[in-house]
């Protein structure tokens, strides 16, 4: 089973005691501020959680797989995340 945003409202909701309006209001803030950072090129630490990090991706040449044809591939950034050594432990801890 997949945890989603309303799953986590959930959580929030009940882990905190407090209204589902409340702990929406809580995890979308939380969001925002990560994508708000990351737009300005910000990384975004929970020690012992991870990173939320932008990447960046040079402008290259590919190949259309149908055709062989050649195009062009546009630079971009993209946002990557990296877990932190305490959410490594815990994620192996579990498959002990």
């Amino acid at each position: 089973m997949a945890m989603g945003k309303f799953e986590l409202i959930d959580y929030v909701a009940d882990a905190v005691k407090i209204t589902k309006v409340d702990a929406q209001k809580v995890v979308e803030s939380v969001l925002k501020a990560i994508k708000e950072s990351l737009t300005k090129e910000e990384e975004v630490r929970f020690i012992g959680f991870g990173t939320f990090a932008i990447q960046k991706s040079t402008a290259r040449e590919g190949r259309n797989p149908r055709t062989g044809e050649k195009i062009k591939i546009a630079a971009s950034n993209r946002p990557v995340f990296r877990a932190g050594k305490e959410l490594k432990d815990s994620v192996n801890k579990s498959q002990k």
